[in-house]
């Protein structure tokens, strides 16, 4: 079914609940539509119900002769709580490059449940820029985040069963580094003792939660080209040191092998559809603030065998997620962008520019100015890394033109194209000049990415180099708990490395209360963690917790059924 013959959507007004107009949505049976679209045969999808399938593992290795498409990397502004809809933006610009006639896939991450019943919403898109079913998206979609928590967990019971009898690998419970993992927020979680009531309970220790897409097998998972890179990244995870201070791994617990046969459904990219039928990979979903922020390589590096345009969002503010998705997803994987889109809201600019949330309807030119030293330093850095951002204004009812002029004042004295896009309102129709501004860029061809650190720099100098370049900090200081990891994980050889910071998403410094683009702070860095699988090293900052805790009203209190058994207050 091609999309000129597509039956018309009767959804309901713009500004009703994204809920209403996902539920309102008529979507494809997706084997059809699939093979109509990308020319998936039937036989290479597993089917998880009509609307939702994974692509199998051997299908993704017959594709692998073929020449990729071209990625563009849809990222933006320092968040606000008005938001800023990158992911809106990305399902958008997929139909209004689909719209133009460009073979167009999306690749998103998957949502965690933890800010779904927290306070930050889904994560399936909004308005008429959605993926769909939306919630089965935002809830237990495929089960990949439960086989992640359960390979996890299997590490974790595997370790203190492997102390319980006799110890063999001599592992020091007081230098045990592997936590535990749940898809929630639960503050209670963060620091915990095991092992009580008496000698067949187990063996007594600290230990402590972090959220799932903290985990390293998240970053795994995400980074992973297959199942043997799987397996051999899971064997690399370090989970403690033995007595003698040498680092035990995985591959030493003997564990490695179960936890790949509990992540090999899994790791096939799940398939669904947005509500114009254009198709999407939704895969993995670590966040941006405390790991990297990016799907996984699999569904990427598929999609660009599939389609002929890739668009992809990095989780966060440019400084957070587009860093991450060029400092480490693009180094390991060997992908680069050919096209960068900066998305940014009139809402954002105010609030960047001293706005309270309750006062941004009125037209405010002044504070609108002011807000845009933030969208500033975010093209200027990732024109550090070779890209030329095309700036989105991702329209909302109550922008005024002369707002929105203000904005363009702004990227015509920086030298970048703007494109207001109005996907949220109208679908792919909306986002049709951005569209056009995307496919302008990549048949330039301009774009030359570089990194902006070598391999061989010392971690302190990766560190530095992120926090004086991006986030216009004048120096970095550690904890000494942060010296002595960095100076450890050096003697262990893992020097080569990326960093992963992990800070505030609000601010490019580590308070979350400087607004706009502060310069002259200092990133002080509290912690340092090998993740040797991942093949990363975290730079913990400033209050930054890999556990978040939920807000005094969570969502979860304004979700539930009515009457006929349909989901409400899901946002």
């Amino acid at each position: 079914m091609t999309q000129q013959n597509l039956p018309t959507q009767n959804l309901p007004a713009p500004g009703a609940p994204d809920i209403e107009i996902a539920r309102a949505a008529k979507m494809e049976k997706l084997l059809p539509l699939a093979k109509d679209r990308l020319g998936i045969p039937s036989d290479a999808l597993v089917p998880y119900g009509h609307f939702k399938a994974k692509l199998s593992l051997e299908y993704i290795e017959s594709l692998k002769a073929k020449k990729n498409g071209k990625l563009v990397l849809v990222t933006a502004v320092t968040p606000t709580p008005a938001g800023e809809g990158k992911t809106t933006t990305s399902v958008g610009l997929l139909d209004g490059l689909n719209k133009i006639g460009v073979k167009t896939m999306v690749c998103l991450r998957e949502p965690s449940l933890g800010p779904c019943f927290g306070m930050k919403g889904g994560a399936a898109g909004g308005g008429r820029a959605q993926v769909l079913p939306m919630e089965d998206i935002n809830l237990h979609f495929n089960g990949d985040f439960h086989a992640i928590t359960s390979a996890h967990s299997l590490i974790s019971a595997m370790l203190d069963n492997h102390m319980q009898w006799g110890n063999e690998l001599d592992i020091d419970p007081r230098r045990i580094t592997w936590r535990r993992v749940v898809d929630m927020n639960d503050r209670a979680l963060r620091n915990i003792t095991i092992g009580l009531g008496g000698p067949t309970q187990g063996v007594p220790r600290e230990d402590g939660f972090d959220i799932t897409v903290a985990s390293e097998l998240m970053a795994i998972f995400c980074l992973a080209t297959d199942l043997k890179d799987l397996q051999k990244r899971v064997g690399d995870i370090i989970i403690g040191k033995n007595r003698s201070k040498k680092p035990v791994t995985v591959r030493e617990l003997k564990a490695d092998g179960a936890v790949t046969v509990l992540l090999k459904d899994a790791l096939q990219p799940n398939l669904v559809q947005s509500i114009e039928h254009n198709l999407a990979f939704i895969h993995g979903g670590p966040f941006a603030n405390i790991a990297h922020g990016c799907n996984s390589v699999m569904a990427t590096s598929t999609a660009l065998k599939m389609a002929d345009v890739v668009v992809t969002e990095a989780g966060f503010g440019a400084d957070l997620g587009a860093e991450k998705f060029l400092d480490i997803k693009c180094r390991q994987s060997g992908l680069r962008p050919d096209a960068l889109v900066l998305v940014c809201t009139i809402r954002a600019m105010k609030m960047q520019g001293g706005v309270a949330k309750n006062e941004l309807l009125p037209e405010n030119i002044k504070a609108v100015k002011e807000g845009c030293v933030n969208l500033r330093r975010h093209i200027n850095n990732m024109r550090a890394f070779g890209l030329n951002p095309i700036v989105a204004v991702n329209h909302f009812i109550h922008d005024t033109d002369a707002e929105i002029e203000e904005v363009r004042k702004v990227c015509n004295d920086e030298g970048v194209v703007m494109a207001v896009s109005k996907h949220w309102e109208k679908g792919g129709v909306g986002a049709i000049d951005l569209a056009q501004a995307v496919k302008a860029q990549l048949d330039k061809n301009e774009n030359n990415v570089e990194l902006i650190y070598e391999d061989e720099k010392s971690l302190l100098s990766k560190i530095e180099t992120v926090a004086t370049t991006i986030y216009g900090a004048k120096d970095v200081t550690l904890s000494a708990e942060a010296a002595r990891s960095l100076r450890e994980i050096k003697k262990m050889g893992f020097t080569h490395l990326p960093i992963c910071i992990a800070k505030t998403q609000n601010s490019f410094s580590t308070d979350p209360k400087k607004l706009g683009a502060p310069t002259g702070h200092t990133v002080e860095v509290r912690e340092a963690t090998l993740c040797a699988g991942a093949g990363f090293v975290v730079a913990i900052c400033g209050t930054i917790m890999r556990m978040p805790g939920l807000p005094r009203h969570p969502a979860a209190l304004d979700i539930g059924l009515d009457d006929d058994g349909q989901i409400i207050g899901l946002a």
